[in-house]
């Protein structure tokens, strides 16, 4: 999101709510998509490790 116009972006997101969405509704949606896009950001940067290791990490069954 960084190359895109954030007024934009954020119409956008606005657009997609319902009308009688709430503050907390649109600040989800922003959350969800930083969320998102930061994930795809370490993605494309090969920051990304495998289930595997964090099932080891936090003592999960495989």
């Amino acid at each position: 999101m960084k190359n895109l116009n954030i007024k934009e972006e954020a119409r956008k997101l606005i657009d997609k709510l319902p009308d009688n969405s709430t503050w907390d509704d649109l600040m989800y949606q922003i959350y969800v998509r930083q969320t998102v896009e930061a994930g795809l950001e370490d993605s494309k940067a090969s920051n990304v490790i495998s289930v595997q290791e964090v099932r080891k990490k936090f003592e999960l069954p495989e």
